[in-house]
């Protein structure tokens, strides 16, 4: 795994990359991780495919910009247009989770002609979320409000050295091995990056409530918000945080061939706790002609 810095016209974003050739797949992580959290993934895609994970934006060695408005949803996906543009590849296959996924849909959304296929991990497209949406899943996703407090929220994740961090990979993951202390260790180092903390949270503090009440910011007001690229969903069902009711039907949003992977002993973190069948269905889904 090599790491570098892609300068793009605003950003600078640290990413790790395995393999070379055409084909290129950008693998975008979620809050709280790092390109660390496609650890299990780069060296497989890579033996095929230029496998890419940047930080995204306000996160690990990435730029973290100043500010709640630069983590709008409209920045994230220019950040990857344009990751997609410095590789000079025309197009690529997005795998995305949590956040990582918000932004996927949105940009499937708006630049299909950039998307070769999509993988959106544990996060369902924002007309699913809302269609889906019951008091159940607003029960489950307090900690979105609580985020937009100021400050507040990074005294609390970052108290005694990141331990609700720890506590949460550890309490929240069904397999016990999925994360090891030297794994936390690098997430906790991440973490520490000066302004990194607040950038992750910035993502809640710009997106969430446009996109809980306002009709989905991740929707542009000139499409129907419909996903128009070959997708696979895969969805750890013992997700604490995404309820199986908030992911149903997922595939009445995509008019394109769908196909859909639900992994019974998985929590939130799948692609670290079911390694070998998420790997196993990205290569599948990757390597199918459509």
């Amino acid at each position: 795994m090599q790491h570098a810095y892609a300068q793009l016209d605003d950003i600078r974003l640290h990413y790790v990359e395995c393999g070379s050739g055409d084909d290129l797949v950008v693998l975008l992580h979620g809050f709280p991780e790092c390109w660390y959290s496609w650890r299990h993934q780069l060296p497989v895609l890579g033996k095929r495919y230029h496998a890419v994970a940047p930080d995204m934006r306000g996160y690990n060695l990435s730029d973290k910009p100043a500010g709640i408005p630069s983590y709008r949803i409209e920045s994230l996906v220019n950040d990857v247009v344009g990751l997609i543009n410095y590789f000079d590849k025309g197009k690529a296959a997005i795998v995305a989770h949590d956040w990582g996924a918000s932004i996927a849909w949105a940009l499937a959304q708006r630049h299909p002609e950039l998307v070769s296929k999509l993988v959106a991990m544990q996060v369902p497209p924002p007309a699913a979320w809302q269609t889906n949406f019951t008091f159940r899943q607003l029960r489950h996703s307090w900690y979105m409000f609580f985020f937009q407090l100021p400050r507040l929220p990074e005294w609390w994740a970052s108290a005694n050295d990141f331990a609700r961090v720890e506590k949460m990979y550890k309490e929240t993951s069904v397999r016990s091995d999925a994360f090891t202390d030297e794994d936390i260790a690098v997430y906790k180092e991440a973490l520490r990056q000066p302004g990194a903390l607040t950038g992750g949270l910035n993502y809640y503090r710009a997106n969430v409530f446009k996109s809980l009440f306002r009709g989905g910011v991740e929707t542009p007001k000139e499409t129907d918000g419909r996903i128009r690229v070959p997708t696979l969903f895969i969805y750890g069902e013992q997700d604490v945080a995404v309820l199986p009711e908030t992911v149903r039907d997922v595939g009445k949003f995509v008019d394109a061939p769908y196909r859909e992977l639900r992994i019974p002993d998985s929590g939130h973190w799948v692609q670290n706790e079911a390694i070998e069948e998420v790997n196993a269905a990205l290569l599948d889904f990757l390597g199918t002609t459509t």
